[in-house]
């Protein structure tokens, strides 16, 4: 039985939505759309476990559908029965599961930056070398920290942007690589396909991409928003943390959505 608790950011007041952040990411990820957010809906924004200031990865834990529980129990802790998701790459793999299973709580759903098929048989191979690489050293060193950083943005990102990340990234105790951030990893990437579970989701959806997303292109996106039979709105010159590199292109988007979403219900 998992006793840990995650932390998490709760502000504003409204209709109740839950935000999933990226993997090597925090509930800060978000800091641009709070504001907006917060003045018109409650905003739960937790730190994945191993990230932020929520503690180590508990024991145990075989899939994404873990970290699912995990939210769903924040929003019962929380006395939250009905709630919409915004998630954002590992954060919408959750989150749309979550959608799926429970169709009486979860009310609205964005997913952004993310894709619930499987990675293909050469990209998981890809980033469990990495993953692997890191848990043997103990530290994410040059040149793969330079490239992971990369992979979150566009070629075009700010430095304002790419240089934080870096220092994070290389700041990040062995400890916790170890026993959260590398295992979390092999969930992510190792993840089965679960692109089904979008065709249950009938609540109201929107698929949002950047458009230069490396690990999550726009193809993806089109394809998951087929399925959810939802519009795929494209987020001109961003990449895959397209909230932090356009954060007002995406704030409105949200905006609009959610006024829609939320008055469809």
């Amino acid at each position: 039985m998992n006793t840990k608790n995650m932390h998490y950011v709760d502000i504003g007041s409204g209709f109740p939505l839950l935000l999933g952040h990226s993997y090597l990411f925090s509930s800060d990820m978000w800091s641009s759309q709070l504001p907006e957010l917060a003045k018109r809906y409650r905003v739960i924004i937790p730190d994945l476990w191993g990230h932020g200031a929520s503690p180590e990865l508990p024991d145990g834990y075989s899939s994404l559908s873990d970290i699912a529980h995990d939210h769903l129990s924040l929003m019962d802790d929380l006395g939250i029965k009905e709630f919409g998701i915004l998630g954002l790459s590992v954060g919408g793999m959750w989150g749309a599961e979550l959608a799926a299973l429970h169709p009486e709580r979860v009310k609205l759903l964005a997913l952004m930056d993310t894709f619930l098929g499987e990675e293909s048989d050469a990209e998981r191979l890809r980033y469990f070398g990495m993953l692997n690489e890191i848990d043997k050293i103990g530290s994410i060193q040059s040149p793969l920290l330079e490239y992971a950083a990369k992979l979150f943005y566009s070629d075009n990102v700010s430095n304002m942007l790419l240089h934080p990340l870096i220092d994070h990234l290389r700041s990040i105790p062995a400890e916790r690589l170890r026993q959260s951030i590398v295992p979390l990893g092999k969930l992510i990437f190792g993840r089965p396909n679960k692109l089904s579970l979008l065709e249950k989701i009938t609540v109201p959806s929107i698929v949002i991409t950047g458009e230069y997303d490396k690990p999550r292109p726009p193809s993806e996106g089109a394809l998951m928003s087929k399925l959810l039979r939802c519009d795929h709105v494209i987020i001109p010159g961003a990449g895959h943390i397209s909230n932090k590199e356009k954060p007002d292109i995406v704030t409105d988007t949200l905006l609009q959505f959610l006024s829609k979403a939320h008055s469809a219900n």
